[in-house]
């Protein structure tokens, strides 16, 4: 694992999703995913492709997890 990226425990930032990355969800994981951009996000950690594994928990208390590059997260200052 490289240096400049976070490490699982972490609290980072989703900025951004990648493409058609929502197409195929429920319209409600499509709307929580979407309100978390820009949000602070648990890094929990990754997986065999080193995609970052994020969760997070809507207010009705659904927790979701979702995988993307870490392209697609930033760490929190």
């Amino acid at each position: 694992m490289s240096s400049n990226k976070p490490t699982p425990g972490q609290m980072v930032v989703l900025t951004s999703l990648p493409a058609s990355f929502l197409g195929d969800l429920p319209i409600e994981d499509q709307r929580a995913i979407s309100e978390m951009l820009g949000k602070k996000v648990l890094l929990t950690g990754y997986d065999n492709d080193d995609r970052a594994e994020l969760e997070f928990t809507e207010h009705n208390g659904t927790v979701h997890t979702i995988w993307v590059s870490v392209d697609h997260i930033r760490r929190v200052c």
